[in-house]
């Protein structure tokens, strides 16, 4: 059976063994909150696809590129930080392309939108 990416399933033991490291390595992310996993009532880890995903970066960070803890953390915010602007980013592209469509604006006029705490103001190229 195929579960959501987000879904959490896998116990420690398990998501150990598949990537061949200690459990201890993966309560250590933890407790650095490089991983937050999801806990059952009975407090039990459980890990989804993508946590796996995350730590397999961790890992590809620590031993092949020698990071420390403290720099994969700043990575792997300064990524969430990247993959939340080009969300946004395409996000704008969709709405500039529907508003060119729908309302007949032209490429050649100026077009202000607001996002979160600052102004995006696209000018004729």
């Amino acid at each position: 059976m195929i579960h959501p990416y987000d879904e959490p399933v896998y116990l420690i033991s398990i998501v150990a063994k598949i990537l061949d490291i200690h459990p201890q390595t993966l309560r250590q992310y933890e407790r650095e909150n490089l991983i937050c996993p999801a806990r059952t009532n009975g407090r039990i880890r459980l890990y989804s696809q993508r946590d796996i995903d995350r730590i397999k970066l961790i890992l590809r960070l620590t031993r092949e590129l020698g990071v420390n803890l403290a720099g994969v953390d700043i990575i792997l915010r300064l990524k969430e930080n990247v993959d939340a602007m080009e969300s946004e980013m395409a996000e704008l592209r969709y709405e500039m392309d529907k508003a060119k469509n729908s309302y007949g604006v032209s490429p050649s006029k100026a077009m202000v939108t607001k996002r979160s705490i600052y102004d995006i103001i696209i000018f004729e190229e």
